[in-house]
């Protein structure tokens, strides 16, 4: 079943509670579709009126923060052996590739890599977990979680949200032609912040001769 379709037989305070809990999940290491599920979920609240976007938005970033933090005290907790045992549970996630590219992320950009991360689906695994591995000062985490979080998970609900108003709004007005005009806005949108966030963040190094 489609995800937005099987939201839509759930009450509001369930959807606010999977969005909070998939996202944390998602944050403190496990993979996880965050993303799908908060999208599904803000393009919801645009057309039923129970969901409260701005429940929703926090819901979704609290769960973000918190799903970090915790991530951040496992990996300080667990050490280096702690993405090889990743690795072995998850070997399509937490490949020796995927990880030493991670690692090259944080140690060149620090609390930027914890920030951008959010927007990159391999670094929002990674970010809290490998940042304690990396022992960053939980301080300089803190401030690039929450504010990653904030503008990640809130500005993607009020994005969504938006886009979903306008597009049922046109679509009463223009029929398809207005769903498929506000259908590419949000496209767009998410295409430009995530392009954004993949700038920020450096490229593969390429292995030494």
């Amino acid at each position: 079943m489609h995800v937005q379709e099987w939201l839509e037989t759930v009450p509001a305070v369930a959807v606010y509670a999977l969005v909070g809990v998939v996202i944390g999940l998602e944050s403190l290491g496990i993979p996880l579709p965050g993303e799908i599920i908060l999208v599904s979920s803000a393009l919801l609240a645009s057309q039923h009126g129970d969901i409260d976007p701005v429940v929703l938005g926090a819901c979704a970033t609290a769960g973000a923060i918190i799903g970090d933090s915790i991530g951040y005290a496992i990996g300080r907790k667990g050490g280096r052996p702690m993405p090889a045992w990743l690795g072995a549970k998850f070997p399509r996630h937490f490949s020796e590739a995927h990880i030493a590219t991670a690692e090259r992320s944080f140690q060149k950009w620090g609390m930027w890599a914890v920030f951008f991360g959010r927007f990159v689906a391999l670094l929002r695994i990674f970010a809290g977990p490998l940042a304690g591995v990396l022992r960053m000062p939980y301080w300089k985490f803190l401030i690039a979680n929450v504010l990653g979080g904030i503008v990640w998970a809130g500005g993607t609900t009020a994005v969504i949200y938006y886009v979903g108003i306008v597009a049922e709004s046109w679509l009463k007005r223009f029929s398809w032609l207005g769903l498929v005009a506000a259908v590419l806005i949000g496209v767009t949108s998410m295409l430009v912040l995530k392009r954004k966030a993949k700038k920020a963040a450096p490229e593969p190094v390429a292995a030494a001769d």
